[in-house]
């Protein structure tokens, strides 16, 4: 005789409990502010303000759909890649970038009028501290617009790379 009344229901709703964790841990960076870097999602051209090629990019969607992974190659002996995730627990963007010259470079920060805008500090060698702003802005065209500011020695924000983006 098959399971009926509430001994059915006590067994349905017994499964859903452990079913709905399950649902819910399936997809856990599907909310809005993970997807907030995704203008920047595809395989790019990028070209300086003079229109020279400065390199291709591709950027992807990895891991679950948590993590945004940046491949950046100039064509020549320069190339460079980033991880870049969401951090709900506190809020920010967080980019860590590498590259063949040795750069580590961690920014963090978030979407701010519709432009994202990441920032850090690096070290150099002469123990000097550089601060770096990296704004990405979205066109109603589809091209991204990439404009890295740093530090001069005297503290000024000088441009350290402007590269628009265009999709092959």
């Amino acid at each position: 005789m098959p399971m009926q009344g509430p001994p059915l229901r006590a067994a349905l709703v017994a499964a859903a409990c452990l079913v709905a964790p399950l649902a819910a841990a399936a997809a856990p960076c599907d909310a809005g502010e993970h997807r907030q870097f995704d203008f920047w999602l595809g395989d790019w051209e990028v070209r300086t303000p003079d229109g020279k090629l400065a390199g291709t990019n591709r950027i992807e969607r990895e891991y679950g759909g948590c993590v945004l992974h940046e491949r950046y190659t100039t064509g020549g002996s320069y190339s460079g890649e980033s991880l870049n995730v969401y951090d709900a627990a506190r809020r920010v963007w967080h980019q860590t970038w590498v590259d063949t010259s040795g750069t580590l470079l961690l920014l963090e920060g978030g979407l701010r009028d519709g432009r994202m805008v990441l920032e850090g500090r690096t070290v150099g060698a002469d123990a000097q501290t550089t601060k770096h702003r990296i704004t990405w802005t979205p066109s109603p065209d589809g091209t991204v617009r990439q404009f890295w500011e740093s530090t001069d020695a005297q503290g000024r924000w000088t441009t350290a790379f402007d590269g628009q983006y265009k999709r092959k």
